[in-house]
């Protein structure tokens, strides 16, 4: 049944159509009325030495993208979902009926709090602040877009078959909270809306990477895509994406690689997805179809595109093939599940090279907290210890060790190399599994509840543009350092990043601990010209989350 606002939308594209309809119309019984006059003298010419114009026989002019559409297309499927209102779903349950939502197989939980996999900020909310600039884009729903009783929502998407008995790869936000599933296959018959189709079970789901694996029941083998490896794409490749967009099924764009390794979210919900980035035209309902190299291999899977208007501006996302089989594998395992290891810590994704300098280090990771009882502390490990390799390997970034330590299996050691007050040093650490330390954590997670609240400003610190005060009485115990007052704008501060901290507390400078603002202030008078700055900040209401790292190199 289709909502109210589905019908309203099909009414106006309607109405689009005829209107043009009824212009073209109008532009060709204006012509015959133009011209009637004319025509009547028309009719007193010879034509007698007129050529009839004939229809030539139709010329092959097959390219490799016609190849390739020929070859794909009939495995790239539509899917259509149906999500009823709570009400409903509740009548139904008091009824005696079971309307089993199709995630009902288990998935990992989508909290997240760092990049190693341990924590607990709300993904959803980070999804829904991202979905502002990055449209996650499933068809022209949900339509209806209310939860009324009695009113259906209506989403719609793409797909790949990638297993002859009925296994397909989409995106998780296409199946999510779905009641009922639908796909339709190319050459099946339309039931005349344009949805509906065989009924589809969910098979898995990992909601990190947007990736979903559902089935349908099958009496023959159906036709597959070939995947390829991902990390041969390079940026300047011509790709092709088939997909489903506006319901248009089957409809083939085509562009080229316009970058790798895009991360859109910088959030630790984005921590998993690194998108190749493309510019063939991609547009809702488009999402969970696949992006296709010149040899017709999957090399991705299109997730997202940045807009304004809602549609195609030149800017799409797909999840790289390589992660996709990854995940694929698990997801079909007896635990229809991802499983990602993790050590426990948090740490901040991106650091100053003044702040890497004063600290010692130029590629690594500084530890924000470890969590009390997880890998990471039993090991040892402590805030501001800079991993720098895994094994013996360096590591580059937070990415780089986010990658290494999720695809270790629970259970299993590594040795972690690591610095700590300019000494190097290492620890052997057993990979605890992500999933339950997330809960684990959620559960047994507290903040401090502090009500510090800043005094009069310090304006002293005219050198770095920056006020600060003592910290009021009453403070936990433990806590020290001056509270940022104000930070002027375009000042040394504001460059170096204090302006995004003001009410937060500075611990320490350049490593020097920092007990009141008299202390600050002979701390910045001995900086000279030339001198890099790091300032450790920590937020007074929520010490838990551990420390910020900011500076820059005093002009």
């Amino acid at each position: 049944m289709k909502s109210l606002l589905g019908r309203l939308r099909y009414r106006r594209l309607a109405s689009t159509f005829t209107i043009l309809a009824t212009l073209s119309a109008g532009i060709l019984i204006g012509s015959i009325a133009a011209h009637g006059v004319r025509g009547q003298e028309s009719s007193k010419v010879d034509t007698s030495d007129a050529t009839p114009l004939k229809v030539p026989a139709p010329r092959d002019l097959s390219t490799d993208f016609t190849r390739i559409a020929k070859q794909v297309e009939p495995a790239v499927v539509n899917i259509n979902t149906i999500t009823l209102p709570k009400e409903r779903q509740q009548s139904r349950k008091l009824h005696g009926r079971s309307v089993a939502p199709p995630q009902q197989q288990q998935s990992p939980d989508d909290g997240d709090d760092d990049q190693d996999g341990q924590g607990g900020d709300d993904q959803d909310q980070n999804q829904n602040n991202l979905q502002d600039f990055f449209n996650r884009f499933f068809g022209m729903g949900p339509q209806g877009g209310q939860d009324d009783a009695g009113q259906e929502r209506e989403s719609l998407g793409s797909g790949f078959i990638v297993d002859p008995r009925g296994y397909i790869i989409t995106n998780n936000h296409v199946v999510d909270k779905a009641d009922k599933i639908f796909v339709k296959l190319p050459g099946d018959p339309d039931s005349g809306n344009g949805l509906q189709g065989r009924p589809a079970t969910v098979v898995g789901v990992d909601k990190d990477t947007d990736i979903a694996v559902i089935k349908i029941k099958t009496d023959k083998p159906l036709p597959t895509v070939n995947l390829g490896n991902s990390d041969g794409a390079q940026v300047g490749d011509w790709v092709i994406a088939i997909g489903s967009p506006f319901t248009l099924s089957q409809t083939v764009t085509a562009g080229i690689v316009s970058a790798k390794n895009r991360t859109i979210d910088q959030s630790q919900a984005g921590q998993f997805q690194h998108f190749i980035q493309t510019d063939a035209a991609i547009n809702p309902g488009n999402s969970g179809g696949p992006l296709l190299n010149m040899a017709g291999e999957v090399i991705g899977m299109n997730t997202a595109i940045f807009t304004q208007s809602g549609t195609y501006a030149g800017i799409g996302f797909a999840m790289p093939a390589n992660v996709i089989v990854s995940v694929y594998n698990q997801l079909i395992s007896p635990e229809h599940k991802v499983i990602r290891g993790s050590i426990g810590i948090t740490f901040q994704p991106s650091i100053s090279p003044a702040v890497a300098r004063v600290y010692g280090f130029k590629n690594g990771v500084m530890i924000n907290t470890v969590q009390s009882g997880f890998p990471a502390d039993k090991a040892g490990l402590k805030p501001n210890d800079i991993i720098t390799s895994i094994d013996g390997r360096s590591i580059k970034d937070g990415n780089d060790l986010v990658d290494d330590i999720s695809a270790r299996k629970p259970g299993t050691t590594v040795t972690l190399g690591y610095l700590r007050d300019g000494k190097s040093l290492t620890a052997t650490v057993t990979i605890g599994d992500r999933a339950k330390m997330i809960a684990a954590a959620n559960s047994g997670a507290s903040d401090d509840d502090d009500n510090s609240s800043p005094s009069a400003p310090d304006a002293a610190q005219a050198k770095l543009g920056l006020q600060v005060s003592d910290i009021p009485q009453g403070a936990p115990a433990g806590l020290h350092g001056v509270v940022i007052e104000n930070v002027k704008p375009g000042s040394f501060a504001d460059e170096a990043g204090l302006g995004d901290f003001q009410g937060f507390v500075i611990v320490a400078v350049n490593r020097q601990p920092v007990h009141s603002a008299a202390e600050f202030g002979r701390i910045v008078a001995a900086l000279k010209s030339g001198s890099d700055v790091a300032f450790e900040v920590v937020d007074p209401q929520h010490r838990s989350l551990g420390s910020h790292y900011v500076g820059g190199t005093l002009p």
